[in-house]
């Protein structure tokens, strides 16, 4: 693990290289996860450095003091950036919240990138006022909730299932709430016209939270965009079909570099 200085605060973040000549790739997870959510995108660091970093509050990076919606979702991008600077980072790739947030980043803080991967996200993330009552009052019953069929997971192995919820108690209660409100407060859906980086939108077939038209939807509005769905997956697809998820992306990054003569 490794860290970054920035704004009064440290993030924490993890880097898997072996030897690949393809651009650093940073990946960001969704409410309530932390970087262990891409431990099987590690295996593209044979071709690419792989990036997973913690958001603030989140794993082993320290918290913030932000109210949610726009404040923490623009300490986050800080986050990222940071990260993306110490790192010389290339692609973004987000899940979820971290779908937002580079999605916030695309549309707000111009950076230098080559492309980016949205992943079980979409521009606008309104949340059931159900789940956001239970995440303020009955924690453990969101939780399940999140992890009944079609929702997180189409399918999964029940030890990933285990794994998934142990990050939500460890991430907490507060945090976790704070995240899903901001993903509630999100959208950018007049916005998506700014995004000008070559973007692939994945989602599984079954995801309930962040439907198949959500990612339609950001393929219609952003120019250079390409989408692909994951048979068998929900909506953390990168771990449910981590092949699939894997095989995606590095079809969508040769294209990329291929076109653009890079690599």
């Amino acid at each position: 693990m490794e860290t970054v200085s920035h704004h009064g605060r440290e993030t924490a973040y993890e880097v898997a290289d072996r030897g690949g000549n393809g651009p650093p790739i940073c990946f960001v997870h969704g409410s309530g996860g932390s970087r262990d959510v891409w431990a099987s995108q590690h295996r593209l660091a044979d071709r690419n450095p792989v990036i997973t970093l913690d958001l603030s509050g989140h794993g082993d990076s320290e918290d913030i003091d932000a109210e949610p919606g726009y404040s923490t979702l623009s300490a986050y991008a800080d986050d990222i950036l940071s990260v993306v600077e110490a790192t010389d980072s290339r692609v973004l790739v987000g899940n979820s919240l971290g779908g937002a947030v580079v999605m916030h980043i695309l549309t707000e803080r111009d950076p230098d990138l080559d492309a980016a991967i949205l992943t079980g996200t979409g521009a606008r993330l309104g949340v059931l006022e159900d789940l956001l009552e239970w995440l303020e009052n009955d924690f453990e019953r969101a939780v399940e909730f999140l992890h009944e069929p079609k929702r997180l997971f189409y399918d999964p192995e029940p030890d990933l299932c285990e794994e998934s919820k142990a990050q939500l108690y460890e991430t907490g209660q507060a945090v976790t709430y704070r995240d899903f409100l901001t993903c509630h407060q999100f959208d950018v859906r007049g916005e998506l016209s700014a995004i000008d980086v070559p973007t692939l939108a994945i989602y599984g077939e079954h995801d309930r939270l962040t439907p198949p038209r959500y990612h339609e939807s950001l393929t219609e509005e952003i120019d250079d965009a390409w989408i692909a769905e994951l048979e068998g997956a929900a909506h953390l697809a990168m771990l449910e079909q981590p092949r699939a998820f894997n095989a995606a992306l590095e079809e969508f990054l040769d294209i990329v570099y291929e076109r653009g003569g890079e690599q």
